[in-house]
C-alpha cells in the first residue's frame, strides 16, 4: 500500500481511482463495510482504491485537547487500512488553509485535479468545505458534469445500533471489551515502542515497560489486565493508563508490568491487548500505599487470568 502525504505529492500516476473520505478512527466493522464497497467498485472498474484521511482529525483541529480521544494512532490506522487491502491512503493536513477552503475548491483541487476520481463512496450526510457548505447533492451534480459517480455508504448495525467510532469509544470506556471486539472485528489494542521512564516501578519492585504514546490519548483510563505481544512473545500482564496522580504526573502514559519477565525491552515495539478492567486510577497517600495497591492489583490480575484459563479449558473439555 502507498501512503501519500499531502496534495502536493500527488503525481500523474495517482489520477484515476475509486475513493472514499473520512477519519476512519478505529477502522471498525462499519468502516470495513465502506472499504469493501470501495474495493469492489475499484475491482469492477480496474482502478486503484484510495482512502482520504486527515491529520490531525478535524475535531482535534477545532477542539484541541477537548476532542474525543482517538481509538487508533495514525500509524496504527494506516496499518489497519493496509490490512484491509486498500491500495493508497492520501493523508491531508487539516490546517487553517484546508479549513477555509470552499466546497467548490475542495472538489476541484482534490477530487478533479488531484485524484481525478471516477467513483466516490461517501455518506449522504457528508459535509465538506468552509462552513460545511458542500453536501452529497453537490457531489452528485459535480459528478454528473465531470464523469464520476457517487455512491452512498452502507450502514452496519450490531444489536440494532449503528457501528461508529463514538459507539466503540463509549463501549471501551464502560470496560465492555467483548462488545468492543464485536464492533471492531478484533480485540482493542494499542501499539507503541517501549521507552525509558522514571524507573519508579523498578524502585517499587514492579518494573514496567513504558509504551510511548506521543500525542495519542487513549480512550481508556485505569488499571487493566492485558496481553503484551512483542518479538514473538505473548505474555500475561497488567497495565495502568493515566497520568499517575500519586507522583503528580501530567501527561498520560501506558505502563505495562509483564508477569514473569525481567529482560530489557527498551526500543521494542509492543502491542497491548486490553482484556478486563480492574479499577480506576486514583491518587494514593504516598508510595508505600501505591506499592501495596500495585501488588494487590497484580494478585487480582493473576487470579483473573487463572479463572479465565480455567473457564476456557472447561469449555474445551465440554
Amino acid at each position: 500500500m502507498e501512503l501519500i502525504r499531502g496534495l502536493h505529492n500527488l503525481r500523474d500516476k495517482h489520477r484515476g481511482c475509486v475513493a472514499t473520505i473520512g477519519n476512519f478512527d478505529g477502522v471498525h466493522l462499519g468502516h470495513q463495510k465502506v472499504l469493501q464497497q470501495v474495493k469492489q467498485k475499484a475491482a469492477e472498474m480496474g482502478l486503484p482504491s484510495v482512502v482520504i484521511i486527515f491529520e490531525p482529525q478535524p475535531r482535534e483541529f477545532f477542539a484541541g485537547s477537548d476532542a474525543p480521544p482517538r481509538l487508533t494512532r495514525f500509524d496504527e490506522k494506516v496499518r489497519l487500512l493496509r490490512d484491509q487491502g486498500i491500495d493508497r491512503v492520501l493523508c491531508l493536513t487539516f490546517n487553517a488553509r484546508l479549513r477555509s477552503m470552499s466546497a467548490q475548491a475542495f472538489v476541484d483541487e482534490l477530487l478533479l485535479n488531484g485524484l481525478h476520481v471516477r467513483h466516490f463512496v461517501v455518506g449522504d450526510d457528508f459535509r465538506f468545505g468552509c462552513d460545511r457548505t458542500g453536501d452529497y447533492a453537490m457531489l452528485e451534480a459535480t459528478g454528473a458534469a465531470h464523469d464520476f459517480s457517487v455512491e452512498n455508504t452502507h450502514t452496519y448495525l450490531i444489536n440494532e445500533q449503528r457501528v461508529s467510532s463514538t459507539l466503540v469509544r463509549e463501549t471501551l470506556m464502560r470496560g465492555d471489551f467483548e462488545l468492543a471486539e464485536q464492533l471492531l472485528g478484533r480485540p482493542y489494542r494499542v501499539t507503541g515502542r517501549v521507552q525509558h521512564g522514571n524507573k519508579l516501578g523498578r524502585q517499587l519492585g514492579v518494573p514496567t515497560a513504558n509504551v510511548r504514546m506521543h500525542r495519542f490519548r487513549c480512550p481508556l483510563q485505569g488499571v487493566y489486565t492485558v496481553r503484551a505481544r512483542f518479538c514473538g512473545h505473548d505474555l500475561e500482564a497488567i497495565c495502568n493508563v493515566g497520568v499517575r496522580p500519586t507522583i503528580n504526573g501530567r501527561l498520560p502514559v501506558l505502563e505495562v508490568h509483564l508477569f514473569d519477565w525481567d529482560q530489557d525491552l527498551y526500543g521494542q515495539l509492543m502491542q497491548v491487548e486490553f482484556l478486563h478492567f480492574l479499577r480506576p486510577e486514583k491518587r494514593f497517600d504516598g508510595l508505600d500505599a501505591l506499592k501495596t495497591q500495585i501488588f494487590s492489583d497484580i494478585e487480582t490480575a493473576r487470579l483473573w487470568f487463572a479463572d479465565s484459563t480455567g473457564q476456557n479449558s472447561l469449555a474445551e473439555v465440554n
